[in-house]
């Protein structure tokens, strides 16, 4: 595993290989990091010099909240939201608990034997 570096970093490193005729190794040396990374960014990167190609967006979660500040309509969907997940969570846990107990139920025959699983 190499050290990390910083976006500033990728672009000094990929804008000083373009200008050594891509001297890949030598920047893998000079800044101490491996040739595959270094190769990488440069690929990255050389369609048109778009250097927003070597962020790293590993780790940013799906639902980012927005810029603005949160509507009263906004937050009563997101309650809403989250209630139906709650209420489904409930209802299959009501299934589950129902079929447990019909397996449970499926090889008694008398009616004596089934005060055990009424509790």
């Amino acid at each position: 595993m190499g050290r990390k570096v910083s976006y500033e970093e990728k672009v000094a490193i990929t804008k000083w290989v373009l200008a050594h005729q891509n001297d890949y190794a030598g920047a893998s040396q000079k800044f101490n990091v491996s040739y595959s990374r270094v190769y990488s960014w440069v690929k990255k990167s050389d369609f048109g010099h778009d250097w927003s190609a070597l962020h790293d967006h590993r780790g940013k979660t799906r639902n980012q909240p927005k810029a603005g500040p949160e509507t009263e309509v906004d937050k009563l969907r997101r309650e809403i939201k989250e209630l139906k997940a709650k209420n489904r969570e409930m209802e299959v846990q009501i299934a589950f608990a129902k079929k447990l107990t019909e397996i449970r139920n499926r090889g008694v025959r008398l009616p004596d034997e089934t005060k055990q699983f009424r509790k």
